[in-house]
């Protein structure tokens, strides 16, 4: 079963790849109409996908020709579906009343998303050109900050009275539902569009058709605010495996919901982010790694490159204050590079593992003395084992001194302990102190390791060497 699974999976592949091939061969023959019936074989998704890769091989305009080939319901769709720095591309190309007519058509909260990334005075266009009550809904919109529960919502949901019957509460989800965001959860209002509680659209349909909305419907309702971060919604969303979420204002009126296709992307941007930040990489907006110039990967990654460069001017100087030791001692030279590297590396495995349990919530930062005395339990076991490997290569392969191998691994027991402390704590303080954990990691960590490696190298030289 599995394997027949598999096998379709990859005939729908090569198929998807045989039509975009069809497709990119026609172009270059100049047979628009025909890529355009090409097109209309594929759903939108993938017709998004085999644009936004004639924009990659043939540019934009000729993406646009095509486009303007669709029926209109689905040029929509497959708008919708673009990345953020296509659809602008499109937007730039295309006249205003063909951008108009694309907004108007949009779900809402994929219009709030376009309309944020627009230039303002083609906002002002199209604002000019909307009814005056759904205009100050967008405007409302709009305020919210970046990045807010606000930001991410739409108020297309469907609303029941807890006076309602059930078959009134069906007749009204027949009524709106095309033009709502999802008829599955519905939500009960009272006067003043205070939430009051949710109803399933499958408790309604299994109910009995004379029975009370306020009799089926729950009053323990989980909910974000407005102004939550977006990564607090999405870690709702996981923890209660939620299609939507309900977002209320600060007197717990109504505003809007946010819906799991929404947070998928939010999850996505944000899973983006925390690698760039643990590889060293400034903001990229979370476009796509082809889609950015040379000269926008220079200036997301040399910022970071160059401060994590000058904290190396402390580590020369730590060598540098040490170097009529290092003279005394030639050999010792031979294992520094070893022991910063293997600091670095016991530093960011607990990183990792802490950042993960964090964005999880296997983790709070309330849990610090049991990560603490964990991993300095694991950094001991660890530091142990790998020194006595040392000290058995130090003696009888590199057949250095005693004294040597004492440095060495009393060193290493140590680092690896104190990296693993490190490690650990640093991410939970950073997100203690508002600062995103991420940056924790990776290139910061191990300059910070680096730095703790050669003061407790040089450390034990002084004291099993005597210099």
């Amino acid at each position: 079963m599995e394997e027949n699974n598999l096998n379709t999976i990859a005939e729908q592949g090569k198929e998807f790849d045989d039509s975009e091939n069809k497709i990119f061969n026609l172009i270059e023959e100049h047979k628009y109409f025909e890529c355009r019936d090409e097109l209309l074989k594929r759903d939108e998704v993938e017709m998004s996908e085999i644009l936004e890769d004639v924009i990659r091989d043939f540019g934009m305009q000729m993406a646009v020709i095509l486009f303007r080939t669709l029926p209109k319901d689905s040029a929509v769709e497959v708008f919708s579906r673009f990345s953020v720095d296509n659809q602008l591309g499109i937007i730039d190309v295309i006249t205003d009343a063909e951008i108009k007519n694309i907004v108007e058509e949009l779900d809402f909260d994929d219009k709030i998303d376009i309309l944020e990334e627009m230039p303002s005075n083609l906002v002002d266009k199209i604002l000019e050109k909307t009814p005056s009550s759904e205009r100050k809904l967008i405007n409302t919109f709009l305020m919210y900050k970046e990045d807010s529960a606000g930001s991410l919502m739409t108020p297309d949901y469907i609303n029941l009275g807890k006076n309602m019957t059930v078959r009134q509460a069906l007749d009204h989800i027949k009524e709106i539902g095309l033009e709502s965001e999802t008829i599955y959860t519905c939500y009960v209002l009272e006067k003043g569009r205070k939430l009051e509680g949710i109803v399933s659209l499958r408790t309604l349909v299994i109910s009995d058709y004379d029975m009370k909305v306020s009799d089926l419907m729950r009053e323990d309702i989980i909910y974000v605010h407005v102004n939550d971060d977006q990564e607090e919604v999405a870690d709702i969303f996981k923890r209660y495996g939620f299609l939507a979420v309900p977002v209320v204002d600060n007197e717990r009126r109504l505003v809007g919901i946010i819906t799991i296709d929404d947070i998928l992307d939010v999850m996505e941007e944000e899973t983006t982010e925390d690698i760039e930040r643990m590889g060293g990489v400034i903001d990229t907006h979370n476009r796509e790694y082809l889609d950015i110039s040379i000269m926008g990967h220079v200036k997301a990654r040399l910022p970071w490159l160059l401060l994590l460069m000058c904290s190396y001017f402390i580590t020369g100087g730590i060598i540098s204050s040490f170097e009529q030791t290092l003279s005394k001692v030639i050999a010792l030279v031979i294992y520094m590079p070893m022991l910063m590297g293997t600091g670095g590396n016991s530093g960011s495995q607990s990183s990792t593992l802490i950042i993960r349990g964090m964005a999880t919530g296997d983790i709070d930062t309330s849990d610090w003395i049991k990560v603490i005395w964990k991993e300095l339990r694991i950094g001991l076991i660890i530091g142990i084992c790998v020194s006595i490997i040392n000290v058995i290569r130090i003696i009888f392969i590199d057949h250095n001194s005693i004294g040597v191998a004492l440095t060495v691994s009393c060193a290493m027991t140590l680092v690896v302990i104190i990296a693993k402390l490190i490690g650990a704590s640093l991410p939970m303080l950073a997100k203690k102190i508002g600062i995103d954990p991420a940056l924790m990691a990776g290139p910061m960590m191990s300059s910070i390791t680096d730095m703790i490696s050669l003061l407790t190298y040089f450390l034990m030289a002084m004291i099993f060497l005597g210099i």
